[in-house]
């Protein structure tokens, strides 16, 4: 993934944020909208879209867009850094290749210690009943 080209791939746009703020949030367009053409993406390998297709078909629209936006703050540039820092960290999380997880087994140690304990606490429970009468 080329961070550069990526960014510069961006389509950004200004929204009117809602929220507090006052009468500023009624004249400014602080909220950033990002929007990302992952089909037609120069910065991703062909390998790179299929596993995002794979691992974030929801926040993916029918056109191959991916679109984020951000009003947390009153600033506009703020606004539009968190974005990108957004986008950016969820692209690198879903494009990671998970390790294969190693079976292992239980040492001969732990399996002793187990089956004590259960000896202990099932003496302890038969201790506890009255005794029989016969």
């Amino acid at each position: 993934m080329n961070t550069e080209v990526l960014i510069s791939e961006l389509n950004f746009k200004a929204i009117r944020s809602s929220g507090p703020g006052g009468q500023h949030v009624n004249k400014t367009a602080s909220k950033v909208e990002v929007s990302f053409d992952l089909e037609n993406s120069q910065a991703l390998s062909e390998s790179e879209k299929e596993r995002l297709q794979n691992k974030i078909s929801a926040k993916i629209s029918s056109e191959g867009i991916i679109t984020l936006q951000c009003g947390e703050t009153r600033s506009q540039h703020r606004n539009k850094t968190i974005v990108i820092e957004r986008l950016l960290k969820l692209l690198q999380e879903n494009l990671k290749i998970a390790k294969p997880r190693k079976k292992t087994k239980p040492s001969k140690g732990a399996i002793e210690r187990r089956l004590k304990s259960k000896k202990e606490q099932a003496f302890k429970k038969s201790n506890r009943k009255p005794p029989k009468m016969e």
